[in-house]
């Protein structure tokens, strides 16, 4: 069995062919996918600006083989995102993802103060 791990993924996109419903319904929740929605989960989290309503995000956490490398989970996470976006009746295009393998990112610690 191979190592696992964890990555962060923040999928992005352009709102595309949307029908007026889907506007309608995307300008009426946006209160509810702003900044204080950014959350890192596994059913991934949708974010944007009513706006101009251009642009959008979704941030995921994927577990995946280490072997596979972040490609695989950027690849995951899009496939996810294209999957939810269109069973909401949501037209995109342009996804592209950003990737963060959490168990080899360094993180520096400040040095405690001396007292």
């Amino acid at each position: 069995m191979s190592e696992q791990h964890t990555y962060r993924v923040i999928v992005r996109g352009i709102w595309d062919g949307l029908t007026e419903r889907a506007r309608q319904r995307l300008l009426a929740e946006a209160g509810a996918h702003g900044m204080a929605s950014m959350r890192f989960t596994e059913e991934g989290s949708l974010s944007y600006e009513p706006a101009p309503l251009k642009h959008f995000s979704m941030r995921y956490v994927v577990v995946s083989d280490a072997a596979d490398g972040e490609e695989m989970a950027g690849a995951i996470a899009e496939d996810r995102a294209g999957t939810t976006l269109t069973g909401l009746g949501y037209g995109f295009r342009g996804l592209r993802s950003t990737v963060t393998d959490l168990d080899t990112m360094k993180i520096n610690r400040k040095p405690a103060s001396r007292r």
